[in-house]
């Protein structure tokens, strides 16, 4: 007769085995994850180039997808072997890979829908200068003279509803609060003419620390005025609707404001 122990070495071996392929699933996905999110603050911080970052984050990708083909299986074993912890461990595993793929994979999606452009103005036909900006840009790869008709109807097919703001307040009152909504959305003013109606800000993203100069110009429109802002990126063809974002943003949180200074 067999004992009780020896009817239950098969199960134990089990348990056994989708501990360990969840504890691979876990490990791999933990080291995917990082490998995603660690090459933005490295590049920040000047520890690696830009090549490099991207790259580790292409295998990062690739990892998350390792963990996944890894971890399900190991789901499927704990299952069987009636053990839910060991599952856990593996549904663990599984979210780990997801994390680790879903974001870039997003992004590439996102690339590949939006055209590869970095300069967005309200007004494509003579879109606000930048000048004192231009000091900071001398080294970066973009060129901050705009790229003419071409980039125009690029992003009016793109984004349609970026358009000059025009607005039921003095260009003085909205110049402003333009100033007080960039200091809020966290950019760094460079420069600003009251007199001229205008204001240059960088924005730095909060991933990599990419660098993207803004110029605001307010004008006198009827009894309001009219506002026209223009983003551009100093590094990269395709800003991945970057710039675009951020006007709406802008945009959105300029009008709250004035409304609510004027109710």
């Amino acid at each position: 007769m067999h004992t009780a122990t020896e009817r239950s070495a098969p199960g134990h071996a089990l348990q056994r085995w989708s501990l360990s392929v969840a504890g691979i699933g876990v490990a791999l996905g933990a080291l995917a994850v990082l490998a995603v999110a660690l090459p933005g603050p490295a590049y920040r911080c000047g520890l690696i180039g830009l090549g490099a970052a991207f790259g580790t984050i292409r295998i990062g990708a690739m990892g998350g997808i390792a963990a996944m083909a890894v971890s399900l299986p190991a789901v499927a074993l704990a299952l069987f072997a009636r053990h839910r912890r060991y599952a856990l461990y593996a549904v663990f595993g599984l979210l780990l890979g997801a994390f680790a793929f879903v974001p870039p994979w997003l992004l590439v999606r996102k690339a590949r829908s939006l055209p590869a452009i970095h300069d967005i103005s309200t007004d494509t036909v003579d879109p606000p200068r930048f000048e004192a900006i231009l000091a900071l840009r001398a080294k970066a790869p973009n060129s901050p003279v705009y790229g003419g008709a071409g980039i125009a109807a690029k992003q009016h097919a793109a984004y349609p509803d970026i358009q000059p703001l025009i607005l039921a307040h003095p260009a003085a009152e909205v110049l402003a609060a333009a100033r007080k909504v960039a200091l809020a959305m966290g950019w760094r003013i460079v420069a600003e003419q009251a007199d001229a109606g205008r204001l240059e800000a960088t924005a730095t993203t909060p991933w990599f620390g990419f660098k993207d100069d803004v110029v605001i110009r307010v004008r006198p429109a009827g009894n309001g005025s009219r506002l026209d802002i223009r983003s551009e990126s100093r590094l990269g063809g395709s800003d991945v609707g970057a710039n675009a974002a951020r006007i709406r943003r802008f945009a959105a949180r300029l009008r709250h404001r004035l409304d609510r200074a004027g109710s």
